[in-house]
């Protein structure tokens, strides 16, 4: 019998019915059903209708097919503890769509819980970062804001010390402004340093106990500092966090790297993408291609796809990505203009332009003095 394809009619809509059973329906829906809009919005074919523990879906039946296989990994999520947000969803859907897996799967295992809240990976290059974190003595994070390089290594850290794998936390910064000056800044050095360090003791806060926090600052279990006071150390039995590292020297990040001691693992975390040096290369760049054929060193690259903030950072992010391709490009074919071989004998153009103007205020100055000589 021949298909729809063939007889140029379309498929028959189809009809799933799922009964939601051991999971309450906000959590799965979210408040003010976003979550259930998020849904509509990646399989906007589908009609989608809920009443009690009941979700109808009609429409597209490949549609319909998907929808029914994300509901079924959501409330897996739900079941195993995850608070759901649309991000999650989102993930799930193009998880399923590229047959990478079962979201259940690759999200559902959390790295912390704390205050009964779980710290995951929420996407498959967040996934990936995170294994290589497991696998890797040094993990270079790469990419856009949003995609969770520095909080997933600080999560990672802090799971280390609650394991016991190692002894003490080290988080640090380079202290570059984008735009200020620290000498201008009021108060002492450190007043002055804080600002730049306030992201990583806020990362800290929500991963730890906050009455905990100032005890092991105190004691050294915990440290924050800038990465000036990084020299002349090596860190043994630590889990080491460089943030901002676009931001750092070639010198410096060897200065940093180098410090590596017995027991201890880095990740170094950075967006190439928004360098604050006021000159000079940044050493995040430059160490991609000094470092990237050695063993037990993982560079993890995140896109777009990976960012969980608002779903506008991610289309912000693609938006200059595609600004910057074309001004290289731009640059580019300006270079290679610059370069073409002149015909022999013959001068370019603008050389030519420049020597006649010579030669015009050369004929000037002679007739001011009453003819040619």
């Amino acid at each position: 019998m021949p298909d729809s394809e063939e007889t140029g009619r379309q498929p028959s809509p189809a009809h799933e019915a799922i009964t939601i059973d051991g999971v309450a329906m906000v959590r799965l829906l979210g408040p003010q059903d976003r979550l259930l809009t998020t849904l509509e919005r990646e399989y906007p074919d589908v009609r989608l209708h809920v009443r009690g523990n009941e979700i109808t879906l009609d429409g597209d039946p490949s549609q319909v097919a998907g929808a029914r296989r994300l509901v079924s990994e959501l409330v897996r999520l739900v079941q195993e503890g995850v608070d759901l947000d649309p991000s999650d969803v989102a993930s799930s859907a193009r998880v399923l769509n590229r047959g990478e897996g079962s979201p259940a799967d690759l999200f559902g295992q959390a790295i912390i819980t704390t205050r009964g809240r779980s710290i995951r990976p929420k996407t498959l290059g967040q996934k990936a970062y995170v294994d290589a974190i497991d696998l890797n003595t040094i993990v270079f994070g790469i990419g856009p804001a949003g995609t969770g390089k520095t909080y997933l290594a600080m999560a990672k850290a802090v799971q280390a010390l609650q394991r016991k794998e190692v002894d003490r936390i080290i988080l640090t910064r380079p202290a570059v402004e984008a735009g200020e000056r620290l000498g201008f800044l009021p108060g002492t050095l450190t007043d002055k340093i804080d600002p730049y360090l306030r992201p990583l003791y806020d990362a800290l806060n929500e991963m730890m106990d906050p009455e905990l926090v100032p005890k092991l600052l105190a004691t050294g279990t915990v440290e924050v500092a800038p990465l000036a006071y990084m020299r002349g150390r090596t860190l043994n039995d630590s889990f080491v966090v460089l943030d901002e590292a676009q931001n750092t020297t070639p010198e410096q990040m060897k200065m940093f790297l180098t410090r590596l001691g017995f027991g201890s693992r880095m990740v170094v975390t950075g967006d190439i993408t928004q360098v604050d040096l006021p000159t000079g290369a940044s050493g995040l760049q430059l160490v991609t291609k000094i470092l990237g054929d050695i063993d037990d060193i993982h560079f993890a690259r995140l896109t777009s796809d990976d960012v969980v903030r608002h779903t506008l950072v991610g289309r912000i992010v693609d938006a200059y990505t595609k600004y910057d391709a074309g001004q290289q490009a731009q640059r580019f074919e300006r270079e290679q203009g610059m370069r073409e071989p002149q015909h022999p004998g013959r001068q370019p153009r603008d050389r030519q332009q420049r020597g006649g103007q010579q030669r015009d205020r050369q004929y000037n100055r002679d007739d001011s003095r009453g003819g040619h000589r």
